[in-house]
């Protein structure tokens, strides 16, 4: 089962207008728990996300696709990072993400919010999930 720890934004974040020099406290708590991860073979990715002014949303109505381009403006909506692991089970998953250290700092207000990923086995069978096999396959390579 993968599931994706997803740290949402802040205002702060949100605001930075160049890269800021990481909080030496919270970068070592973050490396430890990823490292944790990894040890356990649980982890099989992990990155932060820029401010969302470097992004862009693709809108669709119908055939018709418009590029907006960020900044967006309700930060607590916005993802800043994510994890994402593989383990046996819901609960495993929640005992991982419990101990996710506090993504802005020890005394601040946070969230994360942990989704399970859809595996090919949860659609029925058919020739496109078939398709997907193959370019996981292919990836995989």
């Amino acid at each position: 089962m993968r599931f994706m720890i997803i740290i949402k934004s802040t205002p702060e974040f949100e605001a930075e207008t160049a890269p800021q020099s990481p909080d030496e406290k919270l970068m070592a708590a973050m490396a430890d728990y990823h490292e944790e991860l990894a040890k356990a073979g649980v982890l099989l990715d992990g990155s932060g996300l820029q401010p969302s002014r470097k992004g862009w949303r693709i809108h669709y109505a119908g055939q018709k696709r418009t590029v907006i381009d960020g900044p967006f403006t309700e930060s607590k909506e916005l993802i800043a990072g994510f994890t994402t692991i593989q383990v046996r089970s819901r609960e495993e998953a929640l005992e991982w993400s419990r101990r996710y250290p506090n993504p802005v700092g020890e005394n601040a207000s946070a969230v994360i919010e942990v989704r399970q990923l859809y595996e090919l086995d949860d659609f029925e069978p058919g020739a496109q999930v078939e398709r997907f096999r193959q370019i996981d396959a292919l990836s995989q390579a």
